[in-house]
């Protein structure tokens, strides 16, 4: 076991394919000294990834954001998922990549072209959310965002969401659900959604949240279940007054809140269990998942 990771998988680093024990970086690389970097984690079911082309796309925007040359060209990128999957664990699994400005004097200064980035990979056997939770639902706390201003950025500099998700742990939940100035933001790593007299409500698309890609997907099953949605700033009182609340994300999936701030949430009818809405949602998201499976076989 390394570091709390079974086996010693092949993970790929600058161009090459290794042991995980053998993949070093320099203490020099930017990633390191500064959290100058951006990386991805893409779900991968059956075999196969789920949503590639938006993930990618997601890549290459926070790379454009933060000034850092496209390491590869598209198609390159897709081969290097494609042989981490082949030589991946199992047929479900989550492929984390990273990218970071790579390895220079340190400086606070981009460097010069000749710096290269560092590119580091790897897969690893991904386990859905048991049914219990997705069935009984999740505990989430409430808590101010004092993040930067430009969550917009899959940046690796992630200690204001290390130290949200800390205090959620310490206070027995799952996530905290953060807010600024009175509106509702986003999780420490998770989309958040309320949902209110049968439609679905989702935060601003700006620089204040992280657009997962459950964000466009929640859209797209929604209109197909003849689910109104609404994307507009939400009101911290409206989160606690919710007929339901859930939250996404590529390794939760999608999961019903039913407790905030160890208050159960949630219609009358259904106060701290998952509602109604969350239901058609979860089945068709699930049936997703099964014709990319399908797809595959």
């Amino acid at each position: 076991m390394i570091d709390g990771i079974h086996g010693n998988p092949t993970v790929y680093l600058n161009g090459s394919w290794l042991p995980l024990s053998d993949a070093k970086v320099s203490v020099l690389d930017r990633g390191f000294i500064f959290g100058d970097g951006v990386y991805e984690v893409l779900p991968v079911y059956g075999g196969k990834p789920f949503r590639f082309q938006s993930h990618l796309s997601r890549l290459l925007r926070s790379l454009t954001a933060i000034r850092i040359q496209a390491p590869m060209p598209e198609h390159q990128w897709a081969s290097l998922f494609a042989e981490l999957i082949t030589r991946g664990e199992g047929e479900d699994q989550f492929i984390y990549l990273q990218v970071t400005r790579g390895v220079a004097k340190r400086d606070h200064a981009f460097p010069g072209p000749e710096v290269r980035p560092t590119v580091f990979a790897m897969s690893s056997p991904f386990q859905r959310p048991a049914q219990a939770v997705r069935d009984s639902g999740v505990a989430v706390v409430s808590l101010p965002d004092e993040r930067w201003l430009h969550c917009d950025i899959k940046s690796i500099a992630l200690l204001g969401n290390v130290l949200a998700r800390q205090a959620a742990v310490d206070r027995g939940a799952i996530e905290a659900v953060m807010f600024r100035d009175g509106f509702l933001t986003e999780g420490s790593a998770s989309n958040i959604w309320m949902v209110k007299d049968g439609a679905l409500h989702a935060p601003l698309k700006n620089h204040l949240i992280l657009e997962g890609i459950r964000y466009g997907l929640l859209q797209e099953l929604a209109e197909r279940l003849q689910i109104p949605v609404q994307i507009r700033r939400i009101r911290q009182q409206e989160i606690a007054q919710a007929d339901e609340l859930m939250m996404t994300s590529a390794t939760k999936e999608v999961l019903p809140i039913v407790r905030l701030d160890d208050q159960p949430v949630g219609h009358p009818q259904h106060r701290g269990h998952p509602g109604p809405v969350y239901k058609k949602i979860r089945q068709a998201y699930d049936a997703l998942i099964d014709e990319l499976r399908l797809a595959r076989s």
